[in-house]
């Protein structure tokens, strides 16, 4: 069942860079506020700029048509500082208020993308096998997804696709190590489908060696055929890995957003947003952390921290003892146990009544 996944994804991706294609962006780009609301990161605000017939460039964004004045002098009704110019194409003269920029000489500004390994699963320990590190109880890992914008193609890459990570997982992750570890397993499963694929390897080739990079990961705690939909939706945009991990958590229930930051400007303008996340490896772990962090002097404040740079350590021993679990609302959690213990009910009858019949012969 697996491999058949993999071989729809490898065929289905065949046409596509699965190195995460990049936006097309013209030589010169411009910007502008079109809707009023302090950014630049809605379709229609951003441009590739046009050549004139003077050998520059012109923005088509609020591009208004020159007027004559009494000596025949083309004149921008938006002020004499903005220049009118006939397009390369000819026509009338038109002037801009909005600047173009050269990307080879002003290229887009991008903040870092987050870059948060994690707490590791297995510290440093003494003789006696005692952890001699810090000690973190549900921690998290600051990450980022981006919501529609330029470098997105406007594509939103933080949309929830439903739970494809489930949190019931137990030990059957146990050689990936966590769940954002299966999230970048089924990613790098992907590309080694699809890499081997475009080698030249048979279709039946390419899902084993997509199987082969996600070992490990037991079928039955992911949603397989959901995630890889997932994939190739994401890698057939400009989402990159991280905004995949992000998506695959977040849907799952085990992301907090801390908020919205810029993450790439042009000309000082803003073209692009990103989400600051912390991730969790369980549902229950996020809700802990929700619940818990109000209840606690040590994290007054700073809080979750600010959207790019999200502040997701775990409790200390210390600080989860003091807990008071009694003033904590997990409904949301208890009711997804329930919903899952039902499901498997169903599913463990059906499967008894599916073995009985077969042993009679109906």
């Amino acid at each position: 069942m697996r491999a058949r996944y993999f071989l729809l994804a490898a065929a289905l991706l065949a046409g596509s860079a699965l190195g995460l294609p990049a936006p097309v962006l013209a030589q010169q780009l411009c910007a502008a506020d079109v809707n009023g609301n302090g950014d630049a990161d809605d379709p229609g605000e951003t441009a590739s700029c046009r050549l004139t017939g003077a050998g520059e460039w012109m923005c088509p964004l609020q591009e208004t048509a020159c007027v004559t004045d009494s000596t025949g002098v083309p004149q921008c009704p938006l002020g004499p500082q903005y220049a009118c110019a006939v397009p390369a194409t000819g026509g009338p003269a038109t002037c801009s208020p909005n600047m173009c920029a050269d990307l080879a000489a002003t290229p887009i500004e991008d903040e870092p993308v987050i870059d948060d390994p994690g707490v590791p699963a297995d510290g440093a320990m003494d003789a006696d096998g005692n952890c001699i590190g810090n000690i973190e109880i549900f921690s998290g890992r600051a990450m980022r997804c981006r919501p529609p914008g330029l470098k997105t193609t406007f594509s939103n890459c933080c949309k929830d696709k439903g739970e494809i990570v489930k949190d019931g997982m137990g030990s059957s992750i146990g050689s990936v190590g966590t769940k954002i570890a299966v999230a970048q397993g089924v990613f790098t499963g992907m590309k080694a489908a699809y890499t081997a694929f475009k080698a030249g390897a048979t279709a039946g080739e390419a899902a084993n060696a997509g199987l082969g990079a996600v070992v490990g990961i037991d079928p039955t705690s992911i949603a397989i055929s959901l995630a890889i939909n997932f994939m190739i939706e994401f890698l057939l945009s400009s989402c990159d890995q991280q905004d995949m991990e992000v998506g695959m958590l977040k849907g799952s229930g085990m992301c907090h957003e801390v908020g919205t930051y810029c993450s790439s400007k042009i000309l000082g303008i803003c073209i692009q947003k990103s989400k600051g996340q912390c991730c969790f490896n369980t549902r229950l772990g996020r809700i802990m952390q929700e619940q818990g962090r109000p209840q606690l002097k040590s994290f007054n404040a700073i809080g979750w921290g600010t959207p790019k740079n999200p502040y997701c350590r775990g409790f200390t021993p210390e600080e989860f003892q003091a807990l008071d679990f009694s003033r904590m609302d997990l409904s949301e959690y208890y009711s997804e146990v329930q919903a899952r213990a039902q499901g498997q009910i169903q599913t463990d009858m059906k499967d008894k009544i599916d073995a009985y019949m077969q042993v009679i012969g109906r």
